[in-house]
């Protein structure tokens, strides 16, 4: 079994990692806890853990230093942050650190058991990127769950059916025939995003995709995800993913 230790300095986010998720099923067991990076540094090298699940701001050492220290110190796990939408880019750095994915906090069912399983698939195929040379990085975003709400229902398909236009939260609120306001609510309560972040995950979703084509050239790839300036899309995408379309395009290629 995969030994995971879990570095989280809100107790209740971390027992419920430890706790809700069925670890076995996963061919893991939690070796350990820690409530800092340093606790988690000093537990990494007295464990020799397979995967490190670690939030990125935490007192006394954060993540980032953390994962830093242990891959000087030669610490081969593979590391998965946790780290708000807000906070992503204090954690960039740790991005270039061979941090296997991260994902966004408030954790969504099913976020990290994906990232595990997809982690343990790598090791068993021997793909995974090799200890310092980073592989390119994940979004964790579901664009197809589905709603209980028939106009969140309705908004996510018109973005998914428009996103390559200047659309905003005023033209699907039109479209449907319902306030902004009543939109933006009830968005944000079923999918956890606003107008504007749901339409930009959706769009760099799709320029992920596009981007693996190394022939495909990052402005059309801007154009094709409705972005008329290719600079602010690549703002944009690096604000998101820790790196630029061109460096994420070439990590896909190798």
């Amino acid at each position: 079994m995969y030994k995971v230790i879990v570095v989280e300095d809100e107790t209740m986010v971390r027992r419920g990692i430890i706790l809700t998720i069925n670890w076995a099923a996963l061919d893991c067991v939690i070796a350990g806890e820690a409530a800092n990076g340093e606790e988690g540094a000093r537990l990494a090298e007295r464990l020799s853990p397979d995967i490190i699940v670690t939030d990125v701001k935490m007192p006394r050492m954060d993540g980032v230093e953390m994962i830093t220290k242990l891959r000087a110190e030669g610490c081969v796990a593979r590391f998965i942050i946790l780290t708000a939408y807000g906070d992503f880019k204090y954690a960039q750095s740790a991005l270039r650190l061979g941090v296997s994915d991260y994902l966004l906090k408030p954790l969504k069912d099913g976020d990290l058991e994906q990232a595990i399983l997809q982690i343990r698939s790598q090791i068993e195929q021997g793909t995974e990127k090799a200890a310092g040379e980073a592989a390119a990085p994940v979004l964790r975003f579901n664009a197809d769950k589905k709603s209980k709400n028939k106009y969140v229902a309705e908004a996510t398909r018109y973005i998914r059916m428009h996103y390559q236009e200047n659309i905003t939260i005023s033209t699907v609120a039109e479209y449907l025939e319902i306030s902004e306001g009543y939109l933006s609510r009830v968005l944000k309560k079923e999918t956890d995003y606003t107008f504007t972040s749901y339409l930009t995950f959706y769009r760099m979703q799709v320029a992920m995709s596009l981007l693996k084509d190394c022939r495909v050239r990052v402005y059309e790839v801007a154009d094709q995800v409705g972005y008329s300036d290719t600079a602010y899309f690549s703002a944009q995408f690096k604000k998101l993913l820790g790196v630029s379309p061109s460096e994420y395009q070439e990590r896909c290629g190798k």
